[in-house]
């Protein structure tokens, strides 16, 4: 399971050289670690022929178009569920703690809840526990498949791959609306828009917070306390 995973966080992370060079190679890899079945593998050929294939300042313009121009298909996960609340930042350093636990330093200039660095943390951990925190997230990695497939990008294979393996290939989760990366107008307003704290207590008569996005913020703070105990 570690190799897989670390392959599918190099697939989803910004291409690079190393990454270009290496594509070929992955194949092979994931047949030799057995995990992924022969159709997860054929999915994601359109991928990997992408990468070794393409020039690689094509394969980054194109993966800054799909994934950095707007909140629909981001691959920071709280995102997902505390928008640009205060909750964020928390939940950024009980992760981090997690990342130490195992000896791990984030020296990229990205954020914990990076999908690439998190599955890197899963990679080097024992299988059953690995499997039990790629679960959490699991219907936003369902909810992220489906709108990469509706964009019919080769990056739907892999996370679609994730869900699976996550066991929520099925389930339904609302994340961030939909937009369209060039309509510039429409992102400024999107980006404006005041974030939903799925966890915020619920004043007299407001709307009840949804209850999925609760559930995920409550899995991931009792994998930090259970962490924390056990690595204390």
């Amino acid at each position: 399971m570690r190799l897989t995973l670390r392959i599918l966080s190099a697939l989803l992370r910004y291409p690079d050289a190393a990454v270009q060079e290496m594509a070929p190679e992955f194949a092979a890899l994931l047949a030799e670690d057995g995990l992924l079945s022969p159709q997860q593998r054929a999915g994601l050929e359109p991928l990997l022929a992408e990468l070794a294939g393409s020039d690689l300042l094509d394969c980054q313009e194109r993966y800054v178009g799909l994934f950095d121009r707007g909140r629909a298909v981001s691959l920071h996960l709280f995102e997902h569920v505390h928008g640009e609340s205060r909750d964020r930042g928390q939940a950024m350093v009980d992760l981090r703690s997690r990342y130490e636990a195992q000896g791990l330093e984030i020296s990229a200039n990205e954020l914990p809840d990076y999908l690439p660095l998190f599955l890197e943390y899963l990679s080097v951990l024992p299988p059953a526990q690995a499997a039990e925190e790629l679960a959490q997230p699991g219907v936003i990695l369902s909810a992220l498949a489906e709108r990469l497939e509706e964009k019919g990008t080769p990056y739907a294979a892999p996370m679609r791959i994730l869900a699976d393996l996550a066991g929520a290939g099925g389930e339904a989760f609302e994340i961030a609306p939909a937009d369209d990366p060039d309509d510039l107008a429409a992102l400024d307003a999107a980006w404006e828009e005041e974030q939903i704290r799925f966890d915020a207590p619920t004043a007299p008569g407001a709307d009840a917070a949804c209850p999925q996005a609760a559930a995920i913020v409550a899995r991931f703070q009792t994998a930090a306390s259970t962490g924390s105990q056990a690595h204390g």
